[in-house]
């Protein structure tokens, strides 16, 4: 099987079974009715995986409503999906921040082909969660919030980053963004030993809202890290 096929099947294959804390929605845009995210995503994997190569993992937090929760494609809006992967989205549309940050630094690297061909995006809880706030609004929220959300949701991660190492990852290093999303990985590396070294990068969206003017610094450390031991 190519890499493509084995992730669309993932993808698939994703379901929330565990109880959640009041006020906490899971997201699963695969299984969510009307939603197109497994038709888009279907295509760019199969544009951009279609082949046996290992990929070292990408891990951010859990999928956001504007990003992957919404085109099935981690930190992928459908404006980057159109835009830089040329994907027709048959008119959808969407901006996510963390997404602009993501793109940018791919294009510092190289093409968006390559970049895919040596890297697989995902997070550490492919599924989002959003919350409802005073007033009826829903936001998003990280597994990490809740003690109780993180302590319902461990086992569906822990299944979940195996299956992603089976999709076919190198295990001897694995990147993870954010600060507080690496304290909870190494944890859970630490118990199970999934990889040899879990090295953190700043998360895309702490970057595009409070760092803008340092994108470029933040830039050249995604890519001094990235290139550091990827070329495979």
């Amino acid at each position: 099987m190519t890499f493509a096929q084995r992730a669309k099947a993932f993808n698939r294959s994703l379901h929330l079974e565990q109880v959640l804390p009041n006020h906490i929605q899971a997201m699963n845009p695969f299984a969510e009715q009307g939603s197109k995210a497994l038709l888009f995503s279907d295509i760019f994997y199969d544009k951009f995986y279609g082949d046996r190569r290992k990929r070292k993992l990408i891990l951010g937090i859990n999928p956001g409503r504007f990003g992957g929760g919404i085109t099935g494609v981690p930190f992928t809006d459908f404006k980057r999906m159109r835009n830089k992967c040329g994907i027709d989205t048959l008119g959808e549309t969407s901006h996510e921040p963390s997404s602009e940050f993501v793109y940018a630094m791919i294009e510092a690297l190289g093409t968006v082909a390559a970049f895919y061909s040596r890297f697989y995006i995902n997070s550490l809880c492919p599924l989002g969660f959003i919350i409802e706030k005073p007033g009826g609004k829903w936001v998003n929220y990280n597994y990490y919030d809740d003690a109780a959300l993180y302590q319902a949701v461990k086992p569906f991660m822990i299944d979940s980053i195996r299956r992603m190492i089976d999709l076919g990852a190198y295990t001897d290093e694995c990147f993870c963004l954010g600060v507080k999303n690496a304290l909870y990985f190494r944890d859970i590396n630490k118990e199970y030993g999934f990889f040899d070294k879990i090295t953190e990068l700043p998360h895309p969206r702490f970057i595009v809202q409070y760092k803008r003017k340092e994108m470029d610094k933040y830039i050249q450390e995604y890519k001094d890290k990235l290139e550091g031991g990827s070329m495979v």
